[in-house]
Parts: C-alpha cells; sequence; structure tokens
C-alpha cells in the first residue's frame, strides 16, 4: 500500500469523525436549563451561539457527552460576544 493511500484513509476516518459529531447534534433535542438543573458533563464537543453585533442576551447550545458518553444539547440563555468589555 502507498503512502496516499494510507494518508487518504486517515483523512477520510478523521472527516467521518467531525461529520458523526454534527450528526449526532442535529439529532438529539436540546434540554433547556433551569436554575438547579443537574448537569452530568463529561466533555463539552460544542459551543454554539447566534450570531449578534451588539450586546444583549441571545440564545445558546452546549453539546456534549455525559458520563455515559451519550451525546447531549442543552439549550441556555447567554450575553453575547459583543457584551465584552461592555459594564
Amino acid at each position: 500500500m502507498n503512502t496516499k493511500a494510507i494518508y487518504a484513509t486517515f483523512l477520510f476516518a478523521a472527516l467521518s469523525l467531525c461529520t458523526l459529531s454534527a450528526r449526532a447534534e442535529t439529532s438529539v433535542t436540546p434540554k433547556p436549563y433551569s436554575y438547579g438543573s443537574q448537569l452530568d458533563i463529561k466533555k463539552v464537543l460544542s459551543l454554539k451561539q447566534e450570531a449578534t453585533t451588539g450586546c444583549g442576551i441571545v440564545d445558546a447550545r452546549m453539546t456534549y457527552l455525559d458520563s455515559h458518553d451519550k451525546v447531549q444539547v442543552m439549550s441556555y440563555r447567554t450575553f453575547a460576544d459583543g457584551c465584552i468589555g461592555e459594564n
């Protein structure tokens, strides 16, 4: 087997893992966060929030693995990135 075929195999495997996590995120219904929720977060996979240019409260979601390695999605409200440095 030549090196190009080996590199192509590894690249394909890496891209497959990336698309697998993206597909898992879209197939899981987000659970809304509420104060006092018991969180079971083993590893955070991604953090996303609404795009905005100003400062304000936006919807966000966190995709993570729980202690059973199951993909979970949690929705919550947070300050926009435009609020950094604002008082």
